[in-house]
């Protein structure tokens, strides 16, 4: 749901500095400067007396400013703005003394790309004056600065620019410990002069570095990692220190590469300003999130920012979640991934060298690196750290139906009518804030939605569920004792306040608003409770948490914020509205654990800790919740959509990137309003988004309040057909999608898949985000483009089959156009594979009990291999509790088998009736299924189909065919 003005592009204004035209050289008196001259103007003589009297007058006009400025000072008390410190200053090595700048000769001998930033601040247009006040080099560029883009900074540091220094280390069980000393203050305020290091050898392929402020105790960010005991032995990389400045060099024990080194720049460390550069191996940078960009980021002096924000999707902004972390290629086709644990505001800046520095305003630097070293690994041990998702509970998987402006129960009601009227899959209906009374939480409107627990009532009785969404603002101008939510919560003192102890006013959707406080375990159960008493009115199923940025109408509350070094730091990240309280809370608003200076973006993640938890008691059955808002080991909770888009082909695009880069973070469950949200979408756009979207983990049609409507019955026949279509392939699809979520549930790995995490050494696939994969081996490759009937995909080496037709391809690692009608995606199955489809349904309680057809994708050696994980769909943690059952298919040497590797009962309702194999190279006499003879079809495209099996998955079989 939309909470502010949708602006253009050219109404979005950045506050990025402006670039001088490069200064021409030149004299007071227009003459040219000669190369022999000495740089330095000889002086003049003079005698002694006019020496005196020369003196005598500056000690009168010193004495005479001294008198005025005591005048002015008593009559203008100082500014009330919060404290500015000036400008260190400047080494008198780098003046002449006639007040010309002379800088050392080696900053022009730094490289453009090696450049690092002395003045990143972005709302001041740098000058050679405030350059060197920093004691940093000074090289005009010719190009120009565009919004939110730097380009090569004109200020920045020179090879020596002071920094830390490693002046002791020692090693102890854990790794080595280490003291840092800065000599030097640097220009911004509040320096910590002293730091402790932390090298912690936890993991043969992790490594973590901490580095802290040992004389007093920081923030830190809250969420659960692994504490290891003992350092790992059989390490895969190397840790060397540099004393002087201090630098760590981390590098791969059997390649040499480098992954890490941070003496490329100084580091910073004082109380509100973290500053870090390192190195990157190659220039494939991906994660970083939320932004909307392309799934590889461009590394042209790209900054991104983060920290929670409410706005819609678009490019060089500060989005809905933060993530800050990122995963990267190596030359040779290995990878490692990069973890910044922090979630105060930051900016990360990506330049060419290829490098990136980290820019934090609070907190500490707490890093990890993982060392893969294939992509795969990578994430699971990222997702070691923080968490890996949760298994969905089945029904989220199916098809999901949502618009704010329904504006009554009863016209939700018919549209899932409608739906169940054409056969078309509807697994989940969902409503906007238009089911609320007065847009208050824990309601419904008494008029309007008055048949509202009927219209759960009947999805129950049809096998199918219900979401509603709720915002974390909950009114505080209701008549007292009319309104519980917030009468209790001020008793309970669950709501957020402000830097006075009261309680902290915004506005939301209700008008004036308190925030819920979720760092506070009694704000969990109080809002346990009015979930609770809510579901004892209106059943529901799942729960949809939006605006918990948090967002607010307001810019820091009611009454404003208070002008400190919170709400002004000495340095802010290029954040979309220039303040931390840009249309959020005031930064130095209290929370239990910290201010909200602190976890302002860790309010989502806690937000959706308290809602599953929540749902597992009132449902007794596994979460379902979608959040806005994310931040790392937000998969354990909840799943994301990519926020307010729009019905244009764009947005169709982008949402493939945002799809994948969440995958890699840890939040699978993933997808983009299909058709689009904001504005209206076409025939043709809304069929090829139900195409794409199909293939999104989570699959939601939703649109805005007074659009058209957008669900497949609104359309033609032959639209609503192909919809029909392509959402009945999803379900016929669900026993393969469901086991690579207990994949990515027990290792990480990822549903949606990028096509280099297959294919490592093949460095086309590290920008390809027009396609995906899911999992190991099926391609989909959707048409992003209006009016067309072919689509373009790329293949990489190897064998791949049509997946409708068994058609073989054969790739030499290219581009190949394939026909796309306007009722086709297409899909290809990668050689070597085995999925389990389905008979589909119109809901996947249905569906999921329809017999199995089995796709085998035979590679040219005629093997191929697969697996089934199954179980009743919903039980709280079935795979913990041995719930579950689990079945691997193999074929070598012309016979499959089927191995049930852990039974469950579930397994023994399911039958295989179906299996074909495409890729048999020449027909069969005689097909045998646990060695009795098997009636077969052989079609001229080599493919071998068995039918009419009734095998019963929860016992081993074999077929074979000579």
């Amino acid at each position: 749901m939309v909470s502010y003005k949708r602006l253009t592009p050219e109404e979005v204004h950045f506050s990025g500095a402006a670039l001088l035209d490069p200064p021409h050289d030149e004299t007071t008196d227009g003459r040219e400067v000669d190369p022999e001259l000495p740089l330095l103007p000889r002086s003049h003589r003079c005698s002694i007396t006019a020496g005196l009297l020369t003196l005598g007058g500056l000690i009168v006009a010193l004495s005479c400013v001294w008198l005025l400025g005591t005048i002015f000072c008593l009559h203008n008390p100082p500014s009330t703005e919060p404290h500015r410190p000036p400008p260190p200053a400047v080494d008198p090595g780098w003046m002449q003394r006639n007040g010309t700048w002379l800088q050392p000769e080696s900053c022009s001998n730094v490289p453009k790309e090696w450049r690092f930033d002395c003045y990143p601040e972005r709302s001041v247009v740098v000058t050679e004056e405030l350059c060197h006040a920093r004691n940093c080099c000074f090289i005009p560029q010719s190009q120009a600065k565009t919004a939110g883009r730097n380009g090569v900074p004109w200020c920045f540091y020179a090879s020596d620019y002071p920094s830390y220094e490693l002046v002791s280390i020692n090693d102890n069980e854990m790794g080595t410990v280490g003291k840092l000393l800065r000599k030097t203050k640097t220009y911004y305020p509040k320096d910590i002069d002293t730091l402790q290091l932390e090298v912690l050898y936890e993991d043969d392929n992790r490594l973590r570095v901490r580095i802290t402020d040992p004389a007093q105790k920081r923030y830190e960010v809250p969420i659960d990692v692994p504490v290891v005991q003992k350092q790992a032995t059989n390490r895969s990389y190397t840790v060397e220190f540099i004393n002087k400045p201090f630098g760590l060099i981390v590098k791969r024990v059997n390649s040499g590469t480098v992954l890490l080194n941070t003496s490329i720049a100084p580091l910073f460390y004082a109380d509100q300003f973290l500053q870090m550069s390192t190195s990157l191996p190659s220039r494939f940078i991906y994660g970083l999130g939320e932004h909307r960009s392309n799934f590889l980021h461009d590394i042209q002096w790209n900054t991104l920012t983060m920290w929670a924000r409410d706005v819609p999707p678009m490019e060089l902004t500060n989005l809905y979640g933060v993530h800050p972390f990122y995963f990267s290629m190596e030359s040779d086709g290995r990878a490692h991934g990069f973890f910044m644990l922090n979630s105060n505001a930051m900016d990360v800046a990506l330049q060419p060298a290829p490098a990136v520095t980290w820019r934090m305003i609070g907190g500490i630097l707490d890093f990890y690196v993982f060392l893969g070293p294939d992509p795969s690994s990578v994430i699971g041990q990222y997702l070691d750290v923080v968490g890996k998702p949760a298994m969905p509970v089945y029904w989220a998987l199916g098809y999901h139906l949502c618009r704010w402006g329904y504006k009554s129960s009863n016209k939700t009601w018919d549209v899932v009518k409608e739906m169940r009227n054409y056969g078309i899959p509807q697994d989940v209906q969902w409503n906007d804030i238009d089911y609320m009374d007065r847009a208050l939480d824990f309601t419904y409107e008494p008029m309007n939605f008055s048949t509202l627990p009927d219209l759960v009532k009947d999805l129950h009785i049809h096998d199918q569920h219900y979401v509603m969404i709720l915002d974390p603002g909950i009114s505080s101008t209701q008549k007292p004792g009319s309104y519980l939510p917030f009468d209790e919560g001020v008793k309970r003192g669950v709501f957020i306040n402000d830097s006075n102890g009261e309680i902290l006013i915004g506005k939301v959707w209700p008008g004036l608003t308190a925030f819920p406080d979720f760092s506070n375990p009694d704000t969990h159960n109080w809002w346990y409770e009015n979930l609770q008493r809510f579901h004892d009115k209106v059943q529901f199923d799942g729960v949809w948490i939006d605006m918990n940025e948090p967002s607010n109408f307001f810019d820091g509350s009611l009454n404003g914020c208070p002008e400190n070094e919170l709400e002004n730091p000495p340095f802010t990240p290029g954040i979309l509205g220039g303040t931390l309280k840009a249309k959020t809370l005031c930064a130095s608003a209290r929370q239990k654990i910290s201010s909200h200076y602190n976890i302002h973006s860790l309010y989502g993640l806690m937000e959706a800790k308290a809602t599953e938890s929540a749902l597992r008691k009132i449902t007794g059955k596994r979460p379902f919740v979608i959040s806005r808002s994310t931040f790392p080991s937000q998969g354990r909770y909840s799943g994301h959509w990519l926020g307010d888009n729009r019905s244009q082909w764009k947005d169709l695009f982008t949402s493939i990137p945002g799809m994948l880069t969440f995958n890699i973070l840890g939040i699978p469950l993933i997808g983009a309003d299909i058709c689009g949200f904001g504005g209206s979408t076409t025939e043709e756009l809304c069929v090829r988004w139900t195409q794409l979207g199909a293939f999104y983990p989570f699959t939601r049609n939703h649109n805005s309040i007074d659009e058209q409507d957008q669900d497949p019955t609104a359309f033609s026949p032959a639209a609503r057909t192909a919809m029909k279509e392509v959402i009945l392939l999803r379900y016929s699809l669900f026993p393969h999608l469901y086991t690579l979520f207990h994949h990515a549930h027990i290792s990480g790995r990822t549903v949606a898949t990028p096509l280099l995490f297959q294919f490592p050494t093949d460095k086309k696939t590290y920008g390809i985000d027009k396609q995906f994969l899911w999992g190991t081996s099926l391609l989909v490759t959707p048409v992003l483009e209006a009016g067309v009937e072919y689509v373009v995909g790329y293949f990489p080496e190897g064998l791949w089959y049509d997946f409708y037709t068994g058609d073989s391809l054969v790739s030499s690692g290219e581009e190949i156009k394939l026909h796309a009608p306007l009722d086709k995606i297409n899909l290809h199955l990668r050689e070597g594979s085995i999925i389990p489809t389905q008979r589909p349904n119109t809901t996947l309680w249905v569906s999921s009990g329809q017999p199995l057809h089995i796709i085998v994708s035979l590679s040219d050696e005629g093997l191929a291999q697969g697996d089934l994980y199954w179980d009743d769909g919903e039980t709280l943690d079935s795979y913990e509790t041995d719930q579950y059952a689990y079945i691997y298919f193999t074929v070598k040497q012309n016979t499959m088998k089927s191995e049930v590797l852990r039974s469950h009962q579930e397994a023994t309702y399911i039958t295989v009736e179906t299996v074909s194999f495409y890729g048999v190279k020449a027909e069969p006499e005689n097909v045998t299924v646990n060695s009795q003879e098997a009636a077969f079809a052989y079609h001229d495209n080599k493919v071998l189909i068995v039918t009419d099996l009734g095998l019963n998955l929860s016992q081993n079989f074999t077929i074979s065919w000579m």
